[in-house]
């Protein structure tokens, strides 16, 4: 028998965290725009201002280790290629970031690679490349499958 019961599914929000440096400041507050418009919650870890000459690395250790921990679901990162960053968040146990250039690497990024931060190269993408990467990476899920077996090959095991 059938009622006219709706189910309530509770769905959770995903923790998100964004950092930049000065070369990334700009694009990043653009994106916090668009990202408190989305069903997720958001945490700025920083850097507050492009005036500063800030380090990527001072911003990138807290955001790797704030998702490697699980404070945060995924990550976006962005400097001034995207590289720097990258390469420091990467360098933490757990993290799987992908340098993100247009929006089919930030879904494949996410579909393939289970990649828990996106990292942006703010000099190198427009401000709506930029929402659609972001887009692409927060609504896709990780397909799984083969794609596993692989990321399951990726840490350093020390023997």
């Amino acid at each position: 028998m059938q009622t006219n019961r709706t189910k309530k599914i509770k769905v959770k929000k995903r923790k998100v965290a964004i950092v930049s440096d000065h070369a990334g400041y700009y694009l990043k507050e653009i994106l916090i725009k668009y990202l408190v418009t989305q069903n997720l919650e958001l945490k700025d870890l920083g850097c507050y201002s492009y005036e500063a000459t800030d380090d990527y690395p001072d911003f990138g250790h807290p955001l790797a280790s704030a998702v490697s921990c699980g404070e945060f679901d995924l990550g976006i990162s962005i400097c001034g290629t995207g590289n720097g960053i990258n390469m420091t968040v990467n360098k933490h146990q757990g993290i799987r970031s992908a340098l993100c250039w247009n929006e089919e690497i930030g879904r494949l990024a996410r579909a393939h690679n289970d990649a828990n931060i996106c990292s942006l190269p703010a000099r190198f993408i427009n401000e709506s490349e930029a929402i659609l990467i972001v887009k692409a990476f927060l609504e896709t899920e990780f397909e799984g499958g083969r794609h596993k077996r692989r990321i399951d090959k990726i840490p350093l095991k020390l023997y």
